[in-house]
């Protein structure tokens, strides 16, 4: 079975059991990026009931947002239902530059917690298939085909060695139950390679967002500490972006200060920029403190 195939039967798989344990039509996200767009076209042709949920991060390029609607009209003309999720924290509305002040840091590599706020907060108790793929990430690796959002790791991790094992009905019975309750997730594009996504996408005629005709590798937040030194290209190509960032980190100085934690701060911070230039790891400015210090000092 060619890799096509064995992602749509994934999709199957997932969609019967969304609608029986659920009672909901599988979730396909959508970011707007390439894995996104074969993911889509998977879904069109597994023949399931399905939903598209897009969660606005708030730091989306233009191009981005801009093209996600346009996919969602399409979708919407084809009576596929689709929904854009604002993001909420605490019960209210948030977005990236709230969010920062409010953490009183800024998302890095090894706290990203503007992933859980504002892409995975939004869909509960719903069965969703994601564009994960192993070939982005060595942590990713970890993962399979079908995941269980559960409360604790190893809670989450048998419940992936019993669905993987195709087991007897007294434990799938057992693991239907605790989907009731928990968000299931399928990855049905987990084996893929960027060469294989490219393929189809290039084979299959899919539109893509414009960024990547202009020479962009992804499509994700401005900024993502996970970009490493592209980022310097993304704010010179979104001067705004950088502004908005410069804002948030003056907002969270003032919030140090406020709270009174401002003594106990072991950096040297006294500006926005100075902030920034750490959060972009620039070795040139002298007296900078690493991510990974910075972390342990504030713990």
């Amino acid at each position: 079975m060619d890799k096509e195939q064995k992602a749509i039967k994934r999709i199957q798989m997932a969609s019967e059991m969304s609608l029986h344990h659920y009672g909901k039509p599988l979730v396909c996200t959508y970011s707007g990026g390439k894995d996104s767009e074969v993911m889509l076209e998977l879904f069109k042709r597994s023949g399931v009931p399905f939903e598209v949920i897009n969660n606005h991060t708030t730091a989306d390029a233009p191009q981005t947002v801009r093209h996600i609607r346009e996919t969602f009209r399409r979708l919407e003309l084809a009576g596929i239902p689709c929904e854009i999720e604002m993001p909420t924290y605490q019960g209210e509305r948030t977005s990236m530059w709230k969010l920062i002040p409010q953490k009183l840091m800024p998302p890095t590599r090894l706290a990203r917690y503007c992933c859980s706020v504002l892409k995975e907060s939004t869909i509960k108790n719903r069965y969703i298939a994601t564009g994960v793929r192993w070939d982005e990430s060595a942590s990713r690796k970890q993962r399979g085909e079908f995941e269980k959002i559960g409360k604790t790791k190893r809670e989450s991790e048998s419940f992936s060695e019993i669905m993987l094992m195709n087991d007897n009905d007294l434990r799938r019975r057992m693991t239907e139950l605790c989907m009731q309750k928990e968000k299931m997730v399928v990855n049905p594009i987990i084996d893929w390679t960027d060469t294989e996504i490219w393929d189809f996408i290039r084979s299959e005629h899919i539109r893509v967002c414009n960024l990547y005709d202009c020479g962009y590798d992804r499509v994700g937040c401005i900024g993502c500490p996970m970009a490493g030194k592209k980022r310097y290209r993304e704010f010179a190509d979104f001067p705004a972006y950088k502004k908005l960032y410069l804002h948030a980190f003056d907002r969270m100085l003032e919030e140090w200060k406020r709270r009174g934690k401002d003594g106990k701060r072991k950096t040297n911070w006294k500006t926005a920029e100075e902030v920034f230039l750490w959060w972009m790891e620039d070795d040139n400015i002298p007296g900078q403190m690493s991510i990974e210090d910075f972390l342990e000092a504030t713990e």
